[in-house]
């Protein structure tokens, strides 16, 4: 079944280098595009090319196979903005039957998720006024009723914001019917801007904020004890833990704090609850690398046990498999995932291949560019890993030379079992030399018959540099340690697309 999504016929194309490379069938195409896109408010605007693509695909494809994944992005990748859009366009492309509620009602995970859908209705529709959204998809709108008995008055409160769709504009042109007497006492409290205010650390500081001090001391001393008072509630998610360590450094809590925060960011239930994308601790910890406070350390080892509870689920490989890990850190691989994200394809890459390491017993890692390079690395540490990496980038150059990665095998007639390569998959030649990505791997088949090629693609271009249909050739995507799983899945046959294609709808 692995084969039925691709295209039939072997056909080559240029990359953005202008080097040959291979065409994916729009299934494949789509679903790398998906879980390698990065979605803000300004995806949302017209011109973007991203969005255009994604919609062209979309119209390639069958409404079953969007449905999966739509269904497979938010569940299984835990991205969140992608499967809105999916399922606005989803609803364009097919109607007379329950396939886009079903939908909407696997994808709608959190409270704000109805707006943010409607948002994207309203602009995908080119709808210019909220009141003109009266005519919504009536399988988008029976998929949002119920999505509203979902979720209680906190969820509801916490994600009340002033965007461009409403939470009560959402309730009146949704018309959900309440499950119970006390779900509709809800809903009339979100007609009536009544929803109690959330215990959340904005609300708690921003209400702090609106008090008179004596002094800038005892304002910061106020600080201080509202923090402490929040970790110990223990009512700070995971997340805004994560995103406010700076925050508490800078607050001077007590050590006796600091150990409550070190303790709840390495709790493996906590790790794997938050269902955290690997960068954000990667971002957690390159801005605490600044912070000159006597427990910065703690808190840096507190996350690198973090990386390592979420690592736990990764099926690594034993002393008896080789593995090679190469990670392209090419000018190209040091674009931002979105607009307004500070985070590169470049971090991605070398967070997941450090990831990936720490769970092998028998590899090699190394980077390339112009040249290639091996930097073995300890299996502990992954994001002491990831900045090494980072600060010796300039080492191999900034092209895409990746086939160096193959021929450096075939010069050593060096037999592995497996090469993983972190990419944008955008391979060129810059050495004047007639070798290419393809062309190398096929030579390098001939010494290790039985070796396999992961690429895992980090940017969802329209293109491969090598042909997935043969000479065991395996295409994954995305940003999130889930890819994994497929890698796991692999070892068993099943590729990502076979794994969309067993979701039920």
């Amino acid at each position: 079944m692995k084969f039925n999504f691709f295209n039939k016929n072997r056909q080559l194309t240029k990359n953005h280098e202008d080097a040959k490379a291979f065409v994916m069938s729009p299934e494949m195409e789509l679903y790398t595009a998906v879980v390698t896109t990065g979605l803000n408010d300004s995806f949302y605007e017209a011109g973007n090319t991203r969005l255009e693509r994604l919609k062209a695909l979309i119209e390639k494809c069958s409404p079953e196979f969007i449905a999966r994944l739509a269904i497979y992005a938010r569940t299984e990748m835990n991205l969140r903005s992608i499967p809105m859009v999916l399922s606005v366009e989803l609803a364009k492309k097919t109607s007379g039957n329950s396939l886009v509620s079903r939908t909407v009602n696997r994808v709608v995970l959190r409270a704000d998720e109805i707006t943010e859908m409607l948002a994207y209705y309203q602009i995908a529709n080119e709808r210019t006024e909220i009141k003109k959204l009266n005519k919504l998809s009536k399988q988008i709108q029976k998929g949002l009723i119920g999505a509203f008995n979902n979720f209680d008055e906190y969820q509801f409160a916490k994600y009340n914001r002033n965007a461009a769709v409403k939470l009560k504009d959402a309730l009146f042109l949704v018309h959900p019917k309440a499950k119970n007497a006390a779900q509709q006492a809800i809903f009339n409290k979100i007609a009536s801007d009544s929803l109690d205010t959330p215990y959340t650390w904005e609300t708690e500081l921003s209400a702090l904020g609106k008090n008179r001090f004596a002094n800038e001391a005892a304002r910061a001393l106020a600080v201080t004890r509202k923090w402490e008072e929040m970790i110990e509630s223990k009512k700070i998610g995971y997340m805004a833990m994560l995103r406010n360590l700076r925050n508490i450094l800078e607050a001077n809590v007590s050590a006796k704090h600091i150990e409550l925060v070190c303790d709840y960011l390495a709790n493996e239930k906590a790790v794997l609850n938050s269902r955290q994308l690997p960068f954000r601790f990667l971002s957690a910890y390159r801005e605490l690398k600044s912070i000159k406070s006597s427990f910065t350390s703690a808190m840096l080892d507190a996350l690198e046990n973090a990386v390592m509870c979420s690592a736990k689920n990764i099926k690594g490989f034993g002393f008896d498999t080789s593995i090679v890990i190469a990670c392209d850190v090419s000018g190209s691989m040091q674009k931002p995932v979105s607009a307004r994200s500070t985070v590169l394809l470049y971090d991605i890459g070398l967070m997941l291949a450090m990831l990936l390491q720490s769970q092998c017993k028998n590899v090699t890692t190394g980077m390339f560019g112009d040249t290639y390079k091996v930097i073995n690395m300890p299996k502990q540490n992954v994001l002491a890993n990831v900045m090494e990496y980072y600060r010796r980038e300039g080492e191999v150059g900034y092209a895409t030379n990746g086939y160096l990665v193959i021929d450096d095998l075939i010069r050593q007639r060096k037999v592995t079992d497996k090469v993983m390569i972190f990419t944008d998959t955008q391979m060129w030649n810059n050495n004047n030399t007639n070798s290419t990505f393809a062309n190398s791997w096929s030579r390098y088949k001939e010494i290790a018959p039985n070796a396999k090629l992961y690429l895992f693609d980090l940017a969802g271009y329209s293109n491969q540099p090598v042909d997935v249909r043969q000479n065991d050739v395996y295409l994954l995507a995305g940003w999130s340690d889930k890819i994994f799983d497929i890698l796991s899945g692999m070892e068993d046959a099943v590729s990502a697309l076979e794994k969309i294609s067993r979701i039920e709808i």
